[in-house]
């Protein structure tokens, strides 16, 4: 979401609830199950539909359903087509469920006393009941990475942050024990996470989000803190698609679990600086079928042109590829398009009674071409109409987003600088 919780899209969210199983408490890494809302699983009960937002194939090989190196599993569960996490925070541990985030580093969530903030259904985090919480001062290296940093009459590090979108987070940094569970039923846990502790947070919030973790690659997001304690700063995804049984489930994992290798695996590097929180890549072009689309008319493609964000639902793309390929996709899909929907809007999409059938979309991004099946470029934003999943921008702010991540595991690598795919059943952990 690079410092974006949400942007307005027609079409492209769905509220969607997931939940986090548990990993065995081990030291290589750890994951953490995806599962979708409506599942019988999910702690919240929200029915399906659609939002206006915006954040910030080849045959499947399946994914084990514990990674080669075991470790904790945690709780996560989706809303408006983002993921919330759950891990609990304090001593005793309270249970906080917060947007995955791939493109902030703060980890942050409402906190008693909580004046002019937004709604939420759970009860907030209350630091003075924890015998684990502690205020940041001042003049501690971590104050000096959280932006907007401010020093309180008593020395304590304040903090304001920001979304594009003008969300606003504002507290003290802090420090607090994170607890995750594990697949035998035992806690494991981690001490001294920094988060902020929100006193005043506005924005685009629902009633179930209590926060947001950061996933960037800055010094302060989760990746970086529990990198040390689970063999290096990366991670992996593998997000279910969004039109299928909603008692499937995906996963993220971290650390040495976290590993994305064997047969069909491709790898393109991150452009990104290190430290920065974006996770840059560079996309050469798309194809639809074999109608190839470069991502510039002027064949002068730019290094770290687009950014691969878990928390934007839907793909940018400038607004002239994405006419391509919208006029592309026409003369290949043999149907006739929606013209009579106002509530469509301009998108392209089209009446089916199950799964659209259509060409298979190739990103070539630099070294990785990866494939996409309709399954993750047509979602259905109501019964029996899919609508191409992709939107044109001239903001110059360019997202590879989630629902073209589906059934494909990632790899994010912050210490060897790449990103890796492999195409996966992800409803089949």
């Amino acid at each position: 979401m690079a410092n974006i919780l949400c942007f307005n899209l027609c079409l492209f969210a769905l509220y969607m609830l997931l939940y986090l199983t548990t990993f065995e408490a081990y030291n290589p890494g750890f994951s953490v199950q995806l599962i979708r809302k409506n599942s019988f699983y999910s702690p919240f009960s929200i029915s399906n539909h659609f939002h206006k937002h915006k954040h910030r194939h080849l045959p499947f090989s399946r994914v084990p359903k514990k990674p080669l190196a075991s470790g904790p599993f945690t709780r996560v569960i989706s809303n408006n087509g983002d993921f919330l996490m759950k891990l609990s925070l304090g001593s005793p541990p309270v249970e906080i469920y917060g947007l995955i985030d791939t493109g902030s580093d703060l980890v942050w969530t409402q906190c008693i006393p909580c004046n002019n903030c937004y709604k939420q259904k759970n009860l907030m985090f209350e630091p003075q009941r924890s015998e684990t919480y502690s205020s940041i001062p001042c003049d501690s290296e971590e104050c000096n990475l959280v932006p907007g940093q401010t020093c309180s009459p008593q020395k304590l590090c304040g903090y304001s942050y920001g979304y594009a979108d003008s969300s606003v987070t504002q507290g003290v940094l802090s420090r607090e024990t994170t607890t995750f569970s594990s697949t035998n039923g035992d806690s494991t846990v981690v001490e001294g996470i920094v988060f902020g502790c929100g006193h005043k947070n506005t924005g685009t919030f629902n009633e179930n989000d209590m926060g947001i973790i950061g996933l960037g690659g800055g010094p302060l997001s989760l990746v970086s803190q529990v990198g040390a304690k689970y063999g290096g700063r990366r991670f992996s995804q593998c997000l279910v698609p969004f039109h299928t049984d909603p008692n499937s489930s995906g996963t993220i994992s971290f650390g040495e679990a976290s590993d994305v290798s064997g047969e069909g695996v491709v790898t393109t590097p991150l452009v990104s600086a290190e430290g920065q929180t974006l996770y840059l890549v560079t996309l050469k072009g798309i194809s639809v079928g074999d109608k190839f689309v470069p991502f510039d008319c002027s064949n002068e493609v730019s290094k770290g042109n687009i950014m691969i964000d878990s928390g934007t639902p839907a793909t940018y793309l400038p607004q002239e590829v994405y006419d391509q390929l919208v006029e592309e996709l026409k003369m290949q899909i043999n149907l006739r398009p929606i013209l009579d929907d106002p509530d469509l809007g301009t998108q392209l999409c089209y009446k089916s009674e199950t799964n659209l059938e259509g060409p298979i979309l190739t990103a070539h991004f630099d070294g990785a071409d990866v494939q996409l099946m309709p399954i993750q470029t047509f979602i259905s934003p109501k019964d029996g109409v899919f609508c191409f999943a992709m939107a044109g921008a001239n903001d110059g702010e360019y997202i590879f987003g989630n629902f073209a991540q589906a059934n494909i595991l990632i790899g994010f690598d912050l210490d060897k600088r790449t990103v890796s795919f492999k195409p996966a059943d992800c409803t089949k952990q």
